[in-house]
């Protein structure tokens, strides 16, 4: 994705970078997409899923949902949203890391947006504050909701922390952020070629980047015990790393309780394959002493 930078200020690093070193290759998304279809095709074989429930009115909104073995009354949520510059994936090649999760008696559930050019950044972010709601409603009694994106599905799961609850008549039970490779201010990706089918203005991309928003108007957590875990991948481009460590740092001053992880050994889209595997650091739960998306760091059903 993408030249991810250091904000709105003159003379962001962003901009003096060239446009090769802002867009990452296309071509190993597309050699990682067959093992995603693979896993994803696995965990909807098993048949403990509903697919396809509409979550709204809209075609395009609905969402999976993965179920453990032992279903009970109250049971964590981890929601995923998935990435592809707004504009590419979906929710049938993305429920890659369900196998593990819910071996730990985690319900998984996948959610589908309207990409551009159809969906624009702020009907993205109102779906995904639908499908929050959703869940919530159709689940009271879950014991947490547990977001977790990649990329622009990071960039959307961050969004949730400045939702505006009260405006819906409901507050879903959010216990944990995990945000892998994400873009949290979106004013570099309007000086690139990504920003073609989204037609991004300067106002759309502050109104919808939550570093910014957080900078400039901080927003105190709901729930001080909500834990936000921001990742990168150590291969990642330089402005992946720049951003995850300034929306940590703006998360911190802002008193949200937050670690930050650099991922040992993978690009921007090795993560997703290794999130297939359940000795993975993340979906154990086991990066340190920072969260990650298994079980030891989710309450655990009766």
């Amino acid at each position: 994705m993408d030249g991810l930078g250091g904000g709105p200020k003159c003379g962001a690093p962003w901009k003096r970078m060239s446009k090769e070193r802002l867009l990452l290759p296309e071509v190993v998304l597309t050699a990682t997409c067959p093992f995603l279809e693979t896993a994803t095709k696995r965990a909807q074989a098993t048949g403990r899923n509903l697919l396809d429930v509409p979550y709204g009115d809209g075609e395009g909104e609905k969402l999976d949902i993965y179920f453990p073995e032992a279903v009970s009354e109250a049971l964590p949520f981890l929601v995923f949203f998935h990435g592809g510059y707004w504009q590419s994936g979906s929710k049938d090649s993305s429920a890659f890391m369900v196998s593990p999760l819910t071996a730990q008696g985690v319900a998984v559930v996948i959610v589908a947006y309207d990409i551009a050019p159809k969906g624009t950044l702020d009907q993205m972010v109102d779906q995904v504050t639908q499908s929050i709601v959703f869940v919530q409603k159709q689940y009271p009694g879950n014991q947490g909701i547990y977001l977790c994106g990649h990329s622009a599905g990071a960039h959307l799961a961050a969004m949730m922390l400045l939702a505006n609850w009260t405006k819906r008549g409901v507050r879903p039970n959010l216990k944990g952020f995990f945000l892998v490779s994400g873009i949290y201010d979106l004013e570099p990706v309007m000086h690139t070629s990504e920003n073609a089918p989204l037609l991004t203005t300067l106002e759309d991309a502050q109104r919808n980047s939550p570093q910014w928003r957080l900078k400039t108007s901080p927003t105190q957590p709901v729930d001080p015990a909500c834990h936000i875990l921001v990742t990168v991948g150590q291969h990642d481009s330089p402005e992946f790393h720049r951003q995850s460590r300034e929306f940590y740092q703006t998360l911190r001053r802002g008193g949200w309780k937050a670690s930050f992880e650099e991922l040992h050994d993978v690009d921007h889209f090795e993560t997703l394959w290794n999130l297939t595997q359940k000795d993975y650091v993340l979906t154990q739960g086991d990066a340190g002493s920072s969260p990650g998306l298994g079980r030891s760091h989710m309450p655990r059903s009766n």
